[in-house]
């Protein structure tokens, strides 16, 4: 059940919006704190596991400050960076192309791109199954999707820790190196996140075939890979 002191619809939009333009200059910094710098290796194995040919022009939805944009352009794709905060795609590095929008609304074409990327960012959309159906529009049929998101693992030693250090520790780091309301945000966002059959199930009612799960290094992450059904 999602908390009720979370924001919800419009709302959650305009917070979500305001928060992210906040942390805009420190969000790379904390990420790599928050992973112990895991976050690359992740981001790198999601990209290739599109598959595409050089040169695929991609869609990095949630883009931020530019990870996975760099890492596209990196594996030599055409990257298109879009956000719904202005501060954080203003703040990114080396994204040469870089669209502010709503994922809900895309101001792309339909077919327009041979992939779609999205990292760590499904618990923040205010609209979850209308940004899936905007991410199968504007693929081209039989283009790719991956997406990295959070996870928890299941059970064990690990778990514990993992919670100790989610729910604990980086709120605390947060509040010292970047803003406090932000990071006490980012653990309760997860109470948006629904469980990845459901997730599953959302892609296929999108338009994707062969929707893929997978656990990442033992539960901290997840990804989903999926083709745009032709």
């Amino acid at each position: 059940m999602i908390d009720s002191s979370l924001p919800q619809g419009e709302e959650k939009t305009r917070q979500v919006r305001a928060m992210f333009d906040t942390i805009a200059s420190r969000y790379e910094f904390v990420n790599k704190l928050m992973t112990f710098g895991l976050d690359v290796r992740w981001r790198r194995r999601a990209v290739s596991d599109l598959r595409l040919a050089k040169k695929s022009i991609v869609l990095d939805i949630a883009a931020g400050t530019g990870d996975f944009t760099r890492e596209l352009t990196k594996q030599g794709h055409k990257a298109v960076a879009t956000d719904l905060s202005f501060g954080m795609l203003d703040a990114g590095r080396k994204m040469h192309d870089r669209v502010q929008a709503d994922a809900s609304k895309l101001p792309f074409r339909s077919t327009s791109f041979d992939g779609v990327t999205c990292g760590y960012a499904l618990r923040n959309f205010t609209d979850l199954a209308g940004t899936f159906d905007e991410m199968a529009r504007v693929l081209r049929p039989g283009g790719r999707l991956s997406i990295l998101e959070i996870a928890e693992p299941e059970s064990g030693l690990l778990r514990t820790g993992f919670q100790i250090w989610f729910r604990k520790i980086v709120p605390f780091i947060g509040s010292i190196v970047s803003d406090r309301k932000a990071y006490q945000y980012l653990p309760k966002s997860t109470a948006y996140l629904p469980a990845a059959p459901e997730i599953v199930k959302m892609l296929n009612a999108s338009g994707f075939s062969a929707v893929n799960h997978r656990k990442v290094m033992g539960g901290l992450s997840q990804q989903f890979i999926a083709t745009r059904t032709q």
